[in-house]
């Protein structure tokens, strides 16, 4: 009898001792899924300590991808260098002694030397400055006595007066006669620039303009070569750029 009760206990103990093995094995899970959930709130989806959006720490002596060493500061793809345009500017100075009227470009579409204009309009009188312009008898008398210097070198009173009307300008408000801007693009040969290419000669130039091309290395200056013709269109124009 006895012995029939130590069997039964024994087998009770194995069957409940089969059930808390169970019991804790179905728990694990859970907590794990515990675990990564509180993880995932504190940005750490994956619960291996690394917060969601960071990186990893990356071993000592590591470099960029695939394993190339950084461009770093003395690297020459790392440099910035310039873009070899060319910048035109200036070129509209006057002599002091004409008084800001541009007599070069005057005297070229008459057909006459500068100072032949010169001499011409020295025996002119010049309205005062508010005035609002000459009379029409002051008017006369200047345009004779221009005609009267100009007239020997063929200058008739009606080419006097297109070219007067083309190149006037008030200088009190600002304007300058008429001038078209010249355009020019560098040459660049093995990343020096080595010569430079007008693409638009410009004209109304009355001196030579300052001429500066932001190349690979540096800025360059060049000199601009001005010709005066009759022909309103290329007068005061850039013939030549020459690097210096």
């Amino acid at each position: 009898m006895k012995t029939k009760q130590i069997i039964i206990t024994l087998g009770i103990l194995l069957v409940v001792s089969a059930t808390i093995g169970q019991l804790t094995l179905a728990a694990k899970p859970v907590a794990d899924v515990r675990g990564q959930a509180q993880s995932a709130i504190k940005g750490d989806p994956q619960g291996d300590g690394h917060k969601q959006g960071s990186k990893k720490p990356k071993k000592a002596g590591s470099g960029s991808k695939e394993g190339k060493p950084p461009v770093g500061n003395g690297d020459v793809s790392a440099a910035v260098y310039g873009d070899n345009s060319v910048v035109i500017s200036g070129g509209f100075v006057t002599d002091p002694q004409d008084h800001g009227r541009p007599v070069v470009l005057i005297a070229a579409a008459l057909g006459v030397p500068t100072e032949v204009f010169r001499d011409a309009f020295s025996g002119v009188t010049p309205a005062g400055q508010g005035s609002g312009g000459p009379t029409s008898e002051e008017a006369q008398k200047n345009k004779a006595a221009l005609l009267k210097v100009l007239a020997p070198y063929g200058i008739t009173n009606e080419r006097l007066d297109e070219v007067s009307n083309y190149y006037r300008y008030n200088g009190s408000k600002g304007e300058t006669w008429k001038v078209t801007k010249a355009t020019a693009t560098a040459i660049v040969t093995n990343g020096v620039v080595t010569g430079i290419k007008i693409t638009n000669p410009g004209s109304g130039y009355s001196s030579n303009a300052t001429i500066t091309v932001n190349g690979p290395n540096g800025k360059i200056t060049a000199t601009a070569t001005v010709v005066y013709t009759k022909d309103f269109k290329t007068n005061g124009s850039i013939s030549a750029i020459t690097i210096k």
